[in-house]
């Protein structure tokens, strides 16, 4: 039997019923958080909700409600270097790191099976942002078959660095080689805190905005701070698989790509790309959208949830659930 893991509830964020955090032992024996909550009603299938850079588990408790008021089995985990999860560089908790996309993939390999049992089909596959990254990754490198559909919420197929790019790569490289990857790249690592609203470029939900920053300040350990150079390097060896369509030929899958219009952060156009390239892919704009759709105002969030639905009907038409 997994031995049971924590979850940081609040006043306004309390767990959804019925769920359960457990330990995944991932890549060379990382010990990873993950959590499951039941349906309510009539079960219809499964999601794997997997969150973007920064983001714990605890942050998706109202997506979850969604999902779950659907008659939806939500399976969400917080990614190594993040949440709960193991953390990579043991000199500073708060640094976003990566060391390439492979240690992720043989993560979620794992999660997958010590869930599948548990996990009615059919299953869709969420992801936002980074997690939108790597669970596209995940399918396009074997796991496709396993999923009716995926839904992508902004993913970081494409990442924005500035008018020179060139010299970016340039940067990372030199720094990868001089032994620097686990350094700060960007950003003011010291003061993930401290962040407000009215510089943000997340969402234009003032409650959501604040009720994410209340988790955090409930349980520092779910904090993350700027990302390294290894991280970058990760972004960019992701962007440059993207870009090549014959990578995303074996997922045949539906695919929604959900497209935050006044993206700041991640690249729109990368995700033009991609929604081409896939063999059933759809671009959707939510008109007005900042970066976090899943949390922005309920008009934007509607968006998405229609979009969803959508891809449910068609998934599920000739599917019925079985464990």
């Amino acid at each position: 039997m997994s031995e049971s893991a924590p979850l940081t509830a609040i006043p306004t964020a309390p767990a959804p019923d019925g769920g359960a955090a457990e330990w995944v032992l991932g890549h060379k024996g990382a010990r990873l958080r993950a959590a499951l909550f039941p349906a309510k009603g009539e079960v219809r299938g499964s999601v794997v909700l997997s969150g973007g850079r920064t983001e714990p588990i605890e942050k998706y408790f109202e997506v979850i409600d969604d999902l779950t008021g659907r008659g939806f089995v939500v399976l969400a985990h917080d990614w190594r270097g993040q949440g709960l999860s193991h953390r990579d560089l043991a000199d500073d908790r708060l640094k976003g790191h990566a060391d390439g996309f492979e240690p992720f993939l043989a993560d979620y390999d794992a999660l997958l099976a010590q869930f599948e049992a548990r996990l009615p089909k059919p299953w869709i596959a969420m992801g936002h942002s980074m997690g939108g990254c790597l669970t596209l990754l995940a399918l396009a490198k074997g796991q496709a078959d396993r999923f009716a559909g995926a839904i992508l919420s902004a993913p970081m197929l494409g990442v924005r660095v500035g008018r020179y790019p060139k010299a970016v790569r340039l940067l990372v490289g030199m720094n990868r080689l001089m032994g620097r990857a686990g350094g700060y790249c960007m950003g003011d690592p010291g003061k993930p805190f401290d962040d407000t609203f009215d510089d943000n470029v997340l969402t234009h939900d003032r409650t959501r905005f604040a009720r994410a920053r209340a988790q955090i300040a409930a349980n520092r350990d779910l904090a993350l701070g700027a990302p390294t150079w290894g991280w970058l390097d990760f972004a960019l060896r992701a962007a440059d698989f993207f870009a090549r369509p014959a990578n995303l030929a074996s997922v045949t899958i539906p695919v929604v790509i959900c497209q935050a219009e006044q993206e700041k952060l991640v690249d729109n156009e990368a995700q033009d790309h991609v929604a081409r390239s896939l063999p059933d892919g759809r671009l959707v704009v939510v008109k007005g959208a900042l970066h976090e759709i899943l949390m922005e105002t309920d008009a934007r969030r509607a968006v998405f949830w229609t979009e969803f639905d959508a891809l449910v009907a068609e998934v599920t038409r000739s599917s019925s659930p079985s464990v």
